[in-house]
């Protein structure tokens, strides 16, 4: 559908192209276009600027099993917004029934594109994002364990890290996050994960509710503490 959006650079007013629901195997060309976040930004024809379109949708991949709900801070009034939590609850109540069609399902809320781009990518690695969420708190401790500077440490424990990739015959895993102004990066072995996984066996509390849960450095914290 079109929307109007305003430019951050010049102000002025352009029609941009949203999309309400992204169902990937009905439309199969949104998939990389998510993936590599192209889907989200959009160019002003005035002033060449490129611009952040925020809107919440639905991404939906029927064959992976996977629903994430990207409802950004402040992009629907009060009003909306319960009905789409009252959306995200008829859901999740579907999955909670019997025949509801969405057994095995994955489900989560995410709040800005970059969140929607790494869930699509931790589930097409074959992945846990709760393994995954707790393999970045341990290498944040880790990381900041290694620091002297304890402001940098802190820093680096409060940091907003992100999965990149999974490569190489070990399947080493490579994390990003920002810091002094920089993207750094960051590689565990596989076998980190592999501990966390049984972290979480262990521990049945550390698993999201049903629904729509916003599984991030945030919901985890309130879980291990």
């Amino acid at each position: 559908m079109q929307t109007t959006a305003r430019c951050s650079a010049c102000g002025g007013e352009n029609n941009v192209t949203i999309y309400q629901s992204i169902n990937v195997r009905e439309n199969p060309e949104l998939k990389e276009k998510v993936r590599d976040g192209s889907l989200f930004v959009w160019t002003c024809p005035r002033c060449g600027q490129l611009n952040l379109a925020l809107y919440q949708t639905l991404y939906h991949d029927p064959d992976e099993r996977l629903m994430v709900w990207l409802l950004p801070e402040g992009s629907l009034g009060d009003t909306e917004r319960q009905a789409v939590e009252k959306h995200m609850a008829a859901i999740a109540d579907r999955m909670c029934s019997d025949g509801g069609g969405l057994d095995g399902y994955v489900l989560r809320q995410v709040s800005d594109a970059g969140s929607l781009i790494e869930k699509v990518s931790i589930h097409e690695a074959g992945l846990d994002d709760v393994v995954m969420e707790m393999c970045k708190y341990v290498t944040r401790l880790e990381l900041a364990g290694k620091e002297k500077d304890k402001e940098r440490a802190a820093a680096i424990v409060a940091a907003p890290m992100k999965f990149y990739r999974i490569e190489g015959p070990d399947n080493d895993i490579t994390f990003s996050y920002p810091l002094d102004g920089q993207m750094h990066g960051a590689q565990v072995g596989f076998n980190v994960y592999e501990d966390c996984r049984g972290i979480v066996q262990r521990n049945p509390s550390v698993r999201p509710e049903p629904g729509f849960v916003k599984v991030d450095a945030g919901w985890l914290s309130g879980k291990i503490r």
